[in-house]
């Protein structure tokens, strides 16, 4: 009696905590989604909290009439659904190698991959190469450097040693070879851990903007996260506001709000979609065996 009832306060407390942490992490979006639905008087005297004060619904209405914004959110789709298609296809093909027991030197790739773990790319290693393949200012530079994670390898490579061996001999058996092994058996096997790590990828992929300060020069190949960035960093309230040409009835925390809530709603309507998948991928690419 006396450790269920013990059970019971501690789930109470549990769930308090958890629900508390959860609205911490929620409070900053209602606050930019009351400050930008909020009359510009309320706005610009920071009398705004967690309810509007004055519906009005103008803020989104220019900032969806803005090309700049269109380009930028075309960009980063581009390169997060590209990006995202390139990194499961080299993880996937890499870790089911190194996860075969026939292949030649796995236990030595596997160790230099780990070696990726304590000694990153350097900076200015990684622009000269990116240089030298004549990617500068072209979008595949944001794209094929961090297609590439051991990460990722690790955690689908744990995956794949867990699919019953018996699978890969009856395949075998019926006359199917590696590649056909790998699309027709592992793959679809393997969709709890791939959307893990898509979603991994997709939200890593979409907030990235230092690669695009660096390798992109063509303010029309600037993503989503970069216009947001040099809106609220560089710009400041003046110059961002002339930037983006936008109406003088709005205050620049108003517009700054309403840009960061449209370029985070792709992520929030990505999330619901692959989260019945994540913790069951997470969970099993991580078991080591």
């Amino acid at each position: 009696m006396r450790n269920a009832r013990s059970f019971h306060w501690f789930s109470i407390a549990n769930v308090t905590v958890l629900i508390a942490t959860s609205l911490t992490m929620i409070a900053p979006l209602i606050h930019l989604l009351a400050v930008s639905l909020s009359l510009p008087e309320y706005a610009n005297a920071k009398l705004v909290g967690l309810w509007p004060k004055g519906i009005q619904f103008d803020v989104y209405e220019s900032i969806f009439a803005l090309d700049e914004i269109w380009k930028a959110m075309g960009v980063s789709i581009y390169i997060t659904v590209v990006g995202t298609l390139v990194t499961l296809l080299l993880c996937s093909l890499l870790a089911y190698t190194l996860s075969r027991p026939m292949m030649p030197g796995r236990k030595i790739l596997l160790k230099l991959i780990v070696i990726t773990f304590v000694f990153p790319v350097p900076l200015i290693p990684s622009y000269l190469l990116v240089k030298e393949l004549g990617m500068i200012n072209s979008l595949w530079s944001l794209i094929i450097p961090g297609a590439m994670s051991a990460f990722y390898v690790l955690i689908i490579r744990t995956f794949f040693r867990g699919i019953p061996g018996e699978l890969f001999d009856s395949a075998k058996i019926d006359g199917c070879g590696e590649q056909s092994i790998y699309a027709r058996i592992v793959l679809p096997l393997s969709m709890p851990v791939l959307a893990t790590i898509t979603l991994f990828h997709t939200v890593s992929q979409w907030n990235s903007y230092f690669s695009a300060t660096i390798f992109i020069r063509t303010r029309d190949l600037f993503p989503l996260q970069v216009l947001l960035r040099n809106l609220i960093v560089e710009n400041g309230a003046n110059t961002g506001m002339s930037d983006f040409q936008l109406s003088t009835q709005f205050t620049p925390e108003m517009m700054k709000a309403g840009i960061v809530l449209v370029a985070t709603l792709p992520i929030l309507i990505v999330y619901p979609l692959l989260q019945k998948h994540f913790v069951k991928g997470a969970m099993l690419g991580s078991i080591k065996e």
